[in-house]
């Protein structure tokens, strides 16, 4: 009996498991051509919520930017 329940417990808590992770999924990439002026960080600022310096990490990372130094026309792919 004991060995059904926990089975049972098991399996119920990795189908939540996996239900909570499609629902908490982000947004898909988007292509975002840079505008003069734009920086890493005013991209991340008001793509990301919160603290820009993790969506400048995660934007410099998806795009293989070694700096963080981008120009007006280049485009990028927003995770």
């Amino acid at each position: 009996m004991f060995a059904r329940i926990a089975v049972f417990v098991l399996v119920l808590t990795l189908a939540w498991a996996v239900v909570a992770r499609a629902g908490s999924a982000a947004e898909p990439e988007q292509a975002y051509v840079v505008k003069r002026g734009d920086t890493l960080w005013s991209i991340a600022a008001a793509r990301y919520g919160g603290d820009p310096r993790g969506g400048v990490w995660r934007i410099q990372k998806r795009n293989g930017l070694e700096t963080g130094v981008i120009r007006s026309g280049q485009r990028l792919v927003l995770p």
